[in-house]
């Protein structure tokens, strides 16, 4: 009998309760760092390292088609996006997505971002307390809807920021978060496909060469153009990521304040070390647990054997604290990515692979770039941190600190900070 077909207990409730600290905690007593268990009640086989990395990546081993839980899909991804495709149906809809990984175009949306951050933070002095984390939302949204495309009109910012939060805040439970990502998705899939509709009209007009333009105008592998929902889902997994960020960002400001002694490299534009901040901002702090793909064929990684179908997890938080990897690995401590260079499929806090031909995230220089800018700003600017809870619980996914990053006391700096990224 195949090992993993053997009856397990079902690891589903535990990971729902543990949520990053699950897998690996179990990782950990693995010495080969290949784990087998069963979720959903299927066989499922968790990897870890870059060599898992490039074995998880290849479509001959693994496939996203049907891997996804509906409740993920119903909620942070939408239904018949990019991730869930493969073959050629994957690459003929990644090609919309590759001019994303353009200097330019990561430029252009640094620059609406960071625009719409300046022209916020005024306000923000005038408050007796800002919550980092509901403020950064607003303008976040303003900046992609305008790099992207959106009319404003169509992007309310608080309320557009509202629904996709809710739509990343609510992907992996099944509470209260879960039913308001869903309402939320609803939303906005029918705001934007009734822009898409109204852009290939005729009736409204979108930007030569923008993301909704493009989107509008994009044939998939059968030659057809993307009807309006599916457009719409698409348009959505352009511009949510961008409102993830929001999650990083905070994160940069906890950083900052737990180890102040990084802020002065950051002030002085020291544009070396602020991508190795970001990277181990990135690597540092929790965001996905894990990658799943269902088993393209039976296999067999590092002795343990999974069937067709059985389930394949890429330990996505585990690989960023792997020990053999980074040493030290929960000390922050960005000199490490300016020590020595670091592999593709080593650090993975979105995915690995190849981004133009795989399912790594095409957007993920998106947001290096928006951090790399973001960082520079939360540097120079000036504020208090009062008491508070700022406790990142392990067991609520996505996380964050418990208080948002309260902030009391803030002044804008001196002179206006130069875009980084």
């Amino acid at each position: 009998m195949n090992a993993l077909s053997r009856p397990l207990i079902d690891a589903s409730p535990a990971l729902l309760a543990e949520g990053y600290a699950w897998l690996p905690d179990r990782m950990r007593r693995h010495p080969d760092r290949v784990l087998r268990t069963r979720l959903l009640g299927r066989p499922t086989l968790a990897v870890r390292g870059p060599e898992a990395v490039r074995f998880f990546y290849d479509e001959r081993n693994v496939r996203r088609a049907g891997a996804m839980p509906e409740p993920v899909l119903g909620t942070l991804f939408g239904h018949g996006p990019v991730h869930t495709l493969d073959g050629e149906a994957h690459r003929a809809r990644k090609e919309f997505f590759l001019p994303l990984l353009r200097p330019d175009l990561i430029a252009g949306l640094v620059e609406h971002v960071t625009r719409a951050w300046d022209e916020e933070v005024p306000a923000w002095t005038a408050c007796e307390r800002v919550v980092l984390f509901d403020a950064v939302g607003p303008v976040l949204t303003r900046g992609v809807c305008a790099w992207a495309g959106i009319p404003p009109d169509r992007a309310d910012a608080r309320s557009t920021a509202r629904d996709l939060v809710a739509l990343v805040d609510g992907f992996a439970t099944l509470g209260p978060r879960h039913w308001r990502a869903r309402r939320a998705r609803g939303r906005l899939e029918d705001r934007l496909a009734r822009l898409v509709e109204d852009v290939r009209s005729g009736r409204a007009a979108a930007p030569e060469g923008s993301v909704l333009d493009r989107l509008a105008r994009h044939r998939d592998a059968d030659g057809s153009l993307l009807d309006a929902g599916t457009a719409a889902v698409e348009l959505l997994n352009v511009v949510r990521p961008t409102a993830a960020v929001g999650w990083f960002a905070v994160f940069t400001a906890h950083a900052l304040h737990r180890w102040p002694e990084h802020r002065d490299r950051l002030r002085a534009g020291d544009t070396a070390y602020t991508a190795a901040f970001v990277h181990e901002v990135r690597r540092f702090y929790p965001f996905a647990p894990f990658l799943g793909g269902r088993a393209a064929r039976d296999l067999s990684w590092r002795g343990e054997r999974i069937p067709a179908g059985g389930m394949v997890l890429l330990d996505v938080y585990g690989q960023n604290h792997d020990e053999e990897l980074w040493g030290d690995p929960y000390a922050f401590r960005p000199q490490r990515f300016l020590d020595r260079p670091v592999e593709r499929d080593e650090l993975i806090p979105q995915g690995g692979g190849d981004p133009r031909t795989g399912h790594r995230c095409p957007g993920e220089g998106l947001t290096i770039g928006l951090l790399e800018a973001l960082a520079v700003r939360l540097a120079r600017l000036e504020y208090t941190v009062p008491e508070q809870d700022l406790g990142i619980p392990l067991g609520r996914v996505p996380t964050r600190p418990r208080s948002g990053f309260v902030m009391t006391g803030v002044r804008t700096p001196a002179h206006a900070p130069a875009v980084v990224g």
